[in-house]
Order: C-alpha cells, then structure tokens, then sequence
C-alpha cells in the first residue's frame, strides 16, 4: 500500500518531466502547468509570474514561456487602458495569489509558502 501511494506520483512527475523531451512550446507548457504546480515545481508571485520553486525537469522552461505569453498580455491590456505595465503586473498578481488553491505555492516577501 504505501509502495502504490508513491509510485503514482512518482511515475507522474517522470513521465511530465523526462530528459528526453524535446524543445518545448507554449502549447506544452499550459498542459504541463497543473502538474508543475501541483507538485511544488512552480508557483504564482506577487508579480503577475510564475516562479520557480525547484529547479527541477522543465520548470524552468515552463516558466519562461507562460511568463513571456503573460508578458505579451500585460502589455496589451496596459496599452488599451492606458495604464503603467506594472499596475497590469500588480493587479494579475494580487489576483493569481488569490486563485491559488490550497497545497500549492506563494511567494509572499520573496519567500515561498505553501498556501
């Protein structure tokens, strides 16, 4: 029973994060998203971005890329409501480390918590 209880996971992480994946896209990235927060990988900061919790796998990549698609948004909702780049980065931050369930990572005062 306790060999079931941690393989499951174990076997999910391995297979989300093989060596032997290529060049990840956007695509990729938003599928593995849940995954990489559910498992501690990556977490939502203050900032409107994704941070990384444990360099481990593709977290890093994974980062990247939803951090520059957000980029991208940020920039064109600032531009159409004629507003400063990080108020937009401010407000999704706010909004990001209020959506985030229970069990998955904050970054409060440049510190990360388990929510």
């Amino acid at each position: 029973m306790i060999f079931r209880k941690f393989l499951i996971p174990f076997m999910l992480a391995a297979s989300l994060f093989s060596t032997t994946v290529l060049a990840m896209d956007l695509n990729d990235a938003m599928s593995n998203l849940s995954q990489a927060k559910a498992t501690g990988l990556l977490g939502e900061q203050p900032n409107g971005y994704l941070g990384v919790v444990s360099q481990q796998g593709n977290a890093a990549e994974i980062a990247r890329l939803i951090n520059d698609a957000r980029r991208v948004e940020y920039q064109k909702l600032a531009k159409e409501n004629n507003i400063q780049l990080g108020d937009v980065e401010t407000m999704a931050g706010k909004k990001a480390l209020e959506k985030t369930p229970s069990g998955q990572y904050i970054q409060l005062n440049n510190k990360w918590l388990k929510k």
